[in-house]
């Protein structure tokens, strides 16, 4: 099975909206229930210079994505942060790996992004073990960062920093 990775194009929203749609993938994100195509479609219309949008695509099918956000601060500039979503019906076949991987060379080799920050819920055993197998640390521990099926949960933050290369 080849996954392809590519940057997002408008006519992607309607992909995008139905794997958005699944409780169980919007669950682990700060998305809300029921994204309308509306929604999707003004996102992938309107990106920001400082925003990079992904998709993954297996057989001609969008399942995945991955949006990375460079900083625009000044001070900043060296910092980009990342969310990604998979279908459910294709996480645990290394589509969220290879989107990830393609947002790091992105940001290594050709953005000059030192560090790469991701924040995820503390009970997202999976996504934490990926990140983690692609030099991320844990940093800290955020108390009743986001509201969820009626409940706070707990999140991590999470980076990645990218050694100086010699010479």
């Amino acid at each position: 099975m080849k996954i392809g990775i590519r940057h997002a194009e408008p006519e992607d929203a309607e992909a995008l909206q139905a794997i958005y749609t699944d409780e169980a993938l919007y669950a682990n994100t700060l998305q809300l229930p029921m994204p309308s195509k509306t929604l999707w479609r003004t996102r992938l219309a309107e990106i920001p210079d400082n925003m990079y949008v992904l998709v993954a695509e297996i057989e001609g099918e969008v399942v995945g994505n991955l949006g990375l956000e460079t900083m625009i601060s000044k001070r900043r500039r060296h910092v980009a942060s990342f969310g990604v979503s998979v279908k459910a019906a294709s996480q645990g076949k290394g589509v969220g790996r290879a989107l990830i991987t393609a947002a790091l060379d992105l940001a290594d080799n050709w953005l000059d992004i030192r560090r790469i920050e991701i924040t995820t819920y503390t009970d997202n055993t999976g996504g934490i073990g990926l990140y983690k197998s692609l030099g991320f640390v844990i940093e800290g521990e955020m108390v009743d960062y986001a509201y969820r099926n009626g409940e706070y949960i707990n999140a991590y933050q999470m980076a990645r920093i990218r050694e100086a290369k010699n010479g």
